[in-house]
């Protein structure tokens, strides 16, 4: 029977394949490139060569393959076309080649027997499929016969028969009673590989009328079951019994008591025969004897020996079971049985043939035009196999010419090759054993230069340690890549570059100097293309100052450095490790910035301290060794540990357990709290000491418990508060007497490492547990929920046993049993383990999404079914992308994002999606082995968003009565834009807002002139634009109109209304200099006559005079939350601060408009005339939103109150 066919069932099927002439091309795995290249068909799934099914269901033949463009399928049956469209039973899959016959709706299998094969077909060949024999299976009842009962005398042999009906596939065979319990079977009684039932002597206990034989149908799920046979067993006192009753007392009397016989062999029978197995099957040998007592059997290959590891006896030893056979398995086998009265033999000639398996199988060319290849179908077997040679499925003596094509025996060979050439050629490798077919295609392909690296990628760097730029690239002809150095450096040559064949350039030790662009072209006769990436060198990370040994007093406090020095874009974290694990979890434990401290330090700190430093691209660490001393001792005690006991004594030895007696040393100043003792196995571990038990300190005597098998010898150790003392001399030696195993193997498991197989695994016994000599494990392992007898083998030495040919991912009941020279340990507890997982089979199904809102949407699955899974269930995983901003039309590198949702879930949330955008998603279901296909790819659209901020507002072009706005559109649209919204408002010199004007401008405005507005005269303006959904975050900015230059306002409008004013600028007038120069004297020599006063005694009452004339504008400090006055620090009333004045370029960005003294202070709120002088005003939070009102914004300076007279 053939194997499946060598290449890959995956997606990206196309990889690197060499020609022995020349080499074949390298198609990258690209899953888009791979969409995009013709390919002939690939068969990627099929129904096994002999296909057995069960008749009472639909009928399923698989056929599954892959191509460009996608191939068609066709059928044969038995040799001719099968044209389903004449059958009304048969239908096809769509885009798939698999075909349904319908039983259940009365169709009939048997009619449908035949050898089928299928073709997938398209423009560039046509591949097969192997022949599938479709059989129906058959469990026929057993035939009526009349059963005599068996009447055997005592230690006579017997056979019952068990002679199922011959079924498809062959019947599993077992002994039953009536209450349907399984035959007790032993080295005497076994069942035979025919099924037959053998008593190699039969004893009185034999005696009963319902043997059964059973034969289970695993294909149909059926028992059938033979008619019960009757054994009667005569001994020899009932018969002599019997022959008294009727003879007189002169009479002599008595049968021959049980008499002993030597071994002869029930089955096989005569001294020699044959047996022909296959390489790579399962070769079982067998050998029943009888006798009395009952015989052993052993079994022995003349002239050489038998296979270690693959050989397994079963039955009591009364078969051989060799695994994986090959040739150098045939000999002849020797069975014999032997009891004390004599032996017999015999020798089983066996062969091994061989179906053809694979030396070489063909694998798949891809050639540009012009190139050479070859095609190479090597087979072996026994006997040899011939190799015949199809193409496009017909045999290639009949098929259409091909002058490139030239046959030579197990080897095509192709020259100069045209598109024309593109094929899919069958190799058909056979002997009488079986036969190979495997398919490989020639494509023959020209295509232009394709880099596949995605543009300005970064490469990030360590400087002296090796780049690598990646250049991955397709064409056919294979292109000439070449390096360059920046956009128009010239080309990469010398030792300092290594250039490798899939395009990579690599510096092996790259300094700074080595930063920058780089270029990478890619050139064959149909084109050239070139890209850049990017290569950032950065300074290495070190430890500039190492932590150092250290020794520190118990209790004191101790400190590690770890100063490091790192590239400033390299983020570093510093991690402490104690002896190579993670720092304890105690509050002593003080982790700085670039330091470890430990307070408070005990004995148990010792150890080896290590500082690691990691960055994203590199990683240093350093250690030191702390050593803990105890503090000084004062001079009239010294406290020591204790010293050792001594004097060791054995008594009261028993198998189990044992009295030890010692004397304890001088403890030092320090009582003993506790002795320890330790014991070595000479047997097992010598050397080696374990702990045993640990008893007071009060104590000089403990039991011992034993184990059996040991060879023991103890030692105890002294404990008191400063440590342990050194350890006692050992005692004498005791060997306690072998048992069977008290113990069975912890931590059983069963979990398949492949698809095929199960890997069962435990830990082994310790030398001491065995008990005794000869430990041997017997592993037994069964298909769960199967009634299926436990198959075991025993092992010896190891901790592992794999079975092999198991369904892909079942449950399996296991148990490992520990066993010696004297017996077995007690019966193990079963364990539930799994055969080996598989990726999944099939994509979740019925994807659909809802978009929630613009920055989120919901996707929803259907489960793929558990069988399809063939592994645990983990998850699903949602890959998901965007593919473009349905504002800007303009494509970005794609980067896919992985959410997985654990369990059985069938829906999940996509967070963080941007508005306005279209997006990908796809869906895969994931097990222990990895991801299963990915579902169809589904499209879907978020809705608009509210825009950002407009990316800056600037005001320009102050005049006397007109302001110029310029601004540039929101960094993220989020949807088209359909205005913008202006608003603005006066500020007088108080800082009173006056009424808010609100403009609506076009979208597709960047630009604004402001006209008849107020002279000399501050506005503040708040902007944001507007999608359908709604207003976007607004910027803020103010600015002023200018003053003419006599100091005179002409009439302004503002707010909507025309107002007649005239303002002077008395602050530059020479009278109120004067008159300001005046006053501020006065203030002087008042402040003068009030400092003599008090010299000379008096008491100025200010607190009084503060109370009587208080301002009425300045509110107190409220009490309960240290606010002062009516200032709130909401955030609709936040007054406006110097902080916000627009700088000399009249350009505010958004995060700077709102930004003023208060936020750069240390948490004062108040803020100060231009001397420094406090002001009495107070502000809380930055402000954000316009205010209706007149509140104040900001503290009244000089200039600005005369210029707040009308």
């Amino acid at each position: 029977m053939m194997k499946k066919m060598s290449m890959s069932t995956s997606k990206t099927s196309l990889v690197l394949f060499l020609c022995q002439i020349i080499s074949a091309l390298d198609v990258p795995l690209d899953s888009k490139l791979l969409e995009e290249l013709s390919q002939p068909p690939t068969i990627t799934q099929q129904s096994p060569k002999d296909y057995i099914v069960d008749p009472r269901e639909n009928i399923v033949i698989q056929c599954e393959a892959k191509g460009k463009p996608p191939p068609s399928f066709s059928w044969t049956r038995n040799g001719t076309h099968f044209d389903i469209d004449k059958d009304a039973q048969v239908t096809m899959k769509p885009n798939s080649g698999t075909l349904v016959i319908n039983i259940m709706n009365g169709g009939k299998a048997e009619a449908y027997e035949g050898v089928y094969q299928c073709t997938a077909r398209n423009e560039r060949g046509a591949a097969v499929s192997n022949n599938i024999v479709i059989r129906p299976s058959r469990s026929p009842l057993w035939t009526k016969e009349k059963l005599e009962p068996n009447h055997v005398r005592e230690g006579d042999s017997l056979v019952l028969h068990c002679r199922p009906p011959v079924g498809l596939p062959p019947p599993i065979i077992f002994w039953m009673d009536n209450a349907f319990q399984r035959l007790p079977q032993s080295e005497r009684v076994s069942q035979g590989l025919n099924g037959d039932l053998y008593f190699s002597n039969v004893q009185p206990e034999d005696t009963r009328e319902d043997y059964i034989c059973y034969a289970r149908f695993n294909h149909t799920q059926t028992i059938q079951q033979k008619q019960p046979i009757s054994v009667k067993v005569f001994s020899m006192d009932s018969l002599n019994d019997t022959i008294a009753a009727n003879l007189s007392d002169t009479d002599i009397y008595g049968a021959k008591p049980v008499t002993e016989r030597q071994p002869v062999l029930l089955t096989p029978t005569g001294s020699t025969s044959t047996k022909v197995e296959l390489r790579g099957n399962v070769l079982l040998l067998e050998c029943i004897a009888a006798g009395l007592p009952t015989p052993v059997i052993r079994w022995i290959k003349e002239g050489g020996e038998l296979p270690a590891n693959r050989t397994f006896f079963e039955n009591f030893k009364k078969t051989l079971k060799i695994i994986d056979v090959s040739e150098a398995d045939s000999g002849n086998y020797k069975c014999i049985a032997r009891n004390a009265l004599g032996s017999v033999h015999h020798v089983i000639s066996v062969t091994v043939k061989a179906a053809p398996y694979w030396i070489t199988a063909p694998r798949n060319l891809v050639l540009s035009p012009g190139e050479d290849g070859t095609l190479i179908c090597r087979a072996n077997g026994s006997p040899k196999p011939s190799i015949s040679w199809l193409a496009n499925g017909v045999p290639i003596a009949i098929a259409p010419e091909d002058p490139s094509r030239k046959v030579d025996g197990d080897t095509i060979i192709f020259s100069h090759v045209q598109e024309r050439s593109s094929a899919v050629y069958q190799c058909n490798a056979s002997n009488e054993y079986g036969y190979l077919l495997a398919n490989a295609f020639v494509n023959v392909l020209a295509e232009p230069p394709r880099i596949l690296t995605p543009a300005n990628k970064l490469y990030q760097v360590i400087a002296d340690s090796p780049a690598l730029l990646d250049c991955a690239y397709f064409g056919s002809p294979k292109p000439e890549i070449e390096w360059f150095k920046g956009v128009k450096g010239s080309i990469l040559r010398g030792n300092e570059y290594v250039f490798h064949d899939n395009g990579t350039l690599e510096i092996p030790v790259a300094q700074k100097s080595n930063a920058g662009t780089y270029t990478c072209v890619a050139r064959n006769e149909l084109g050239k293309i070139q890209n850049e990436v990017q290569l950032e060198i950065k300074d290495p990370t070190m430890i500039i100052k190492q932590p150092e040994y250290k020794v520190i007093q118990r209790y004191g406090q101790v400190s590690f450095e770890c100063i490091i020095k790192h590239d400033s874009t390299l983020l570093p974290t510093v991690t402490w490790l104690k002896d190579n694990d993670e720092l304890p979890d105690d509050e002593r434990f003080l982790v700085g910035k670039d330091n470890l401290t430990i307070m408070n330090v005990t004995d148990k700190d010792d150890g080896t301290y290590t500082c690691i430093v990691n960055t994203t691209l590199d990683s240093v660490s350093a250690s030191a060794v702390l050593t803990v001393v105890a503090a000084p001792p004062t001079p009239a005690i010294i406290y020591a540990r204790p010293n050792p006991p001594f004097d060791l004594e054995l008594t009261g030895q028993l198998e189990r357990s044992i009295d030890l007696s010692w004397i304890p040393g001088d403890e030092n100043n320090s009582p003993i709290t506790s002795f320890v003792v330790e014991f070595e196995d000479a047997l097992h571990e010598p050397g080696v000491w374990r702990y045993q038990t640990e008893v007071p300190g009060t104590q000089t005597m403990a039991q011992l418990k034993l184990s059996p098998y040991v060879n023991y010898s103890f030692r105890v150790i002294a404990v008191n508060r400063i440590g342990r003392s050194q350890p006692s001399e050992p005692s004498e030696q005791y060997l306690t007497k072998s048992a069977s195993p008290d113990e069975n193997p912890a931590n059983v498991q069963g979990i398949g490492s492949e698809p095929d197989n199960l890997v069962i695994t435990w830990e082994p016994l310790k030398g001491f547990q065995s008990n005794g000599p000869g430990l041997q494990y017997k592993v037994s392992w069964r298909q769960k929920d199967v009634d299926d007898e436990w198959t075991s083998v025993i092992v010896a030495n190891v901790s592992k046993y794999i079975v092999s040919g198991t369904p892909t991912f079942v449950p399996y009941e296991v148990k490992v049993q520990a066993l010696n020279d004297l017996g077995y340990a007690p019966e193990p507890s079963e364990v539930i383990g799994h055969s080996g997982e598989d990726l999944p089979m099939v994509a979740p199904g019925n994807v659909q999404v809802h978009v929630i809102n613009s920055t989120l949407a919901k996707v929803h699955w259907d489960p793929v079914p558990l069988k399809s899974v063939r592994g645990h269930l983990q998850g699903y995983k949602v890959y998901y992308w965007k593919v473009q901003s349905l504002s800007r039309r303009s494509r970005r590198h794609i980067e896919k994002k992985i959410l997985t949702f654990r369990g059985n879930k069938t829906f999940g949330m996509l967070p963080g999606l941007e508005p306005y955008s279209s997006y990908k998603l796809n869906v895969r279901v994931v097990n222990g082995k990895g991801e299963g296909p990915a579902s169809p790819d589904k499209v879907f659209k978020t809705p608009e968003g509210v825009p950002s901020s407009p990316s800056f507002l600037k005001i320009t072009n102050p005049t006397l009565d007109s302001l110029t706005l310029e601004w540039g559109s929101p960094t993220h649209p989020n949807g088209v834009l359909t205005s913008y919204t202006l608003k603005f408002q006066p500020i007088n010199n108080t800082h009173e807002l006056g009424p808010l004007v609100e403009i609506r401008i076009p979208a597709n405005e960047s630009s604004l002139i402001l006209k008849n507005l107020n002279y000399s005269t501050r506005y503040k303006f708040y902007f944001n634009a507007q999608t359908s959904v709604g207003s976007g975050s607004q910027i803020t900015e103010e600015a002023v109109t200018i003053m003419d230059e006599a100091g005179i306002l002409r009439p302004a409008v503002g707010a909507g209304k025309a107002m007649a004013s005239r303002q002077v600028d008395i602050a530059t007038q020479g009278w109120f200099i004067g008159l300001m120069c005046a006053v501020a004297l006065l203030i002087l020599i008042l402040l003068i006559v009030c400092f003599i006063r008090r010299n000379k005694g008096g008491k100025y009452p200010v607190k009084e005079k503060e109370d009587a004339h208080a301002d009425p504008e300045i509110q107190p400090m409220k009490e309960d939350d240290g606010t002062f006055g009516e200032y709130s620090d909401a955030e609709d009333h936040k007054p406006l601060k110097k902080g916000s004045r627009t700088p000399s370029d009249r350009t505010v960005k958004k995060e700077d408009s709102d930004d003023s003294l208060v936020d750069y202070g240390e948490g004062v709120n108040g803020q100060f005339n231009e001397d420094g002088s406090f002001i009495g005003q107070y502000s809380g939070k930055k402000e954000k939103e316009p205010a209706e009102g007149n509140e104040s914004s900001e503290a009244p300076s000089p200039v600005n109150a005369m210029n707040s007279f009308v």
